[in-house]
């Protein structure tokens, strides 16, 4: 199904500020609230997207990259929309305090200081737990962003049951402890009033239902494990410890209670030339003496392939060559680091006596040895300091 421009959900322009994207959600989430619409699956929908339009706008991350890419830019994001009104209620709450020390639900449909309760979404079953598996990945995969296929063990919902846990040609009852309410009250009563104590239903652990015939395929739990695979878009530019989290991909809950998560760790595998530098790539290059004095031309790796780059006569050991939008790109925001080219000479251990004579008549020439007083210690020239090593 297409989804609807996130703007156009909240009725704003594409220049609103935060503070106009705020007002915007509270009027649509009062308008589709599910007390105000119940039984109404289009206004639950509604209630939904406006706060999947405004989880995004008010990031100033996500909406930078939904502005730029719409939709697809939303994919390989920590952004997972909403399955449920608890994930909202959980996640943007806190907007709607500040009346009357209530919540602005309490306020309209009920509670809100006038001794009422507002109705509780309680979900069914026990929510399933979350999964972490670590995702190891090359430099060359950072740098450019890549989709993988994990394959994953995990409980998922039971296909004979459906999640239910019954079995087939059954279904869960109202729990008779607490009468399908998923909690029991005590009320105790004392010289300063009424008190009431309200506690999990021991009997249904909450659920408010209880199952009589059991599915024989899941054992009453409406989950069976299994291999699962599934695709995860990795942005470029992520770093070893950061984490994707797949909402709703982990270990499916009990008896049709909402899934866990599968958190995605990133792991970046040594490279063979390379190290890194935030979004920068370094690498130690080694040439010999004479490439330096006499400059040469070479080839060396990139990220994803070769290139040729001009070394000059002269070249000094420690000199760094930088090429340009050569490394990682970033993470959050356009362009890319660079590669950084670390010169290092060669210096040999072993010389022939033919060598060793070259070394020898070149270290007499000036033009070979550094600015300075002739025949000081500091003012060695380089072949003379190799002349010394092997006299």
């Amino acid at each position: 199904m297409t989804k609807r421009d996130y703007y156009e959900i909240l009725e704003l322009t594409r220049n609103a500020t935060s503070d106009e994207v705020k007002t915007s959600y509270r009027k649509m989430a009062m308008k589709f609230h599910p007390d105000r619409n119940p039984g109404n699956s289009e206004a639950e929908e509604k209630f939904k997207e406006a706060a999947e339009a405004y989880e995004v706008l008010m990031d100033p991350n996500k909406r930078a990259r939904y502005d730029q890419y719409g939709h697809e830019g939303m994919r390989g994001t920590n952004f997972h929309g909403f399955d449920n009104v608890n994930d909202i209620f959980s996640a943007f709450g806190d907007i709607f305090g500040g009346f009357g020390g209530g919540s602005i639900f309490d306020d309209i449909f009920g509670g809100g200081g006038r001794g009422q309760r507002s109705r509780r979404y309680r979900q069914p079953g026990i929510q399933g737990s979350d999964l972490k598996i670590t995702l190891q990945l090359s430099l060359e995969e950072i740098a450019e962003g890549v989709e993988k296929t994990l394959k994953v063990k995990r409980y998922q919902q039971c296909k004979k049951c459906h999640g239910s846990g019954a079995k087939e040609g059954s279904h869960p009852v109202d729990c008779t402890t607490c009468q399908g309410a998923g909690e029991v009250r005590q009320i105790s009563r004392s010289m300063f009033g009424q008190f009431i104590n309200v506690q999990v239903c021991p009997t249904c652990n909450g659920e408010g239902k209880v199952i009589k015939d059991k599915c024989t395929e899941c054992g009453g739990e409406g989950r069976t494990k299994s291999e699962a695979t599934m695709k995860v878009n990795i942005p470029a530019g992520v770093s070893s410890g950061n984490y994707i989290p797949l909402h709703g991909e982990g270990n499916a809950g009990i008896r049709g209670g909402q899934a866990g998560d599968l958190i995605v760790i990133i792991e970046e595998q040594p490279h063979k030339y390379f190290i890194r530098d935030e979004d920068d790539v370094i690498l130690d290059l080694t040439i010999s003496v004479t490439d330096a004095v006499l400059g040469t031309d070479i080839e060396i790796p990139i990220l994803g392939g070769t290139t040729n780059i001009k070394i000059e006569s002269g070249t000094q050991p420690g000199k760094i060559i930088r090429m340009r939008d050569k490394g990682i790109r970033h993470l959050n925001h356009s362009g890319r680091g660079d590669q950084l080219v670390r010169v290092n000479i060669f210096i040999p251990s072993k010389l022939s006596s033919k060598e060793k004579d070259l070394f020898k008549e070149l270290s007499d020439s000036d033009n070979l040895r550094p600015k300075g007083s002739k025949g000081s210690q500091h003012s060695k020239g380089f072949f003379s300091k190799v002349k010394d090593t092997f006299s």
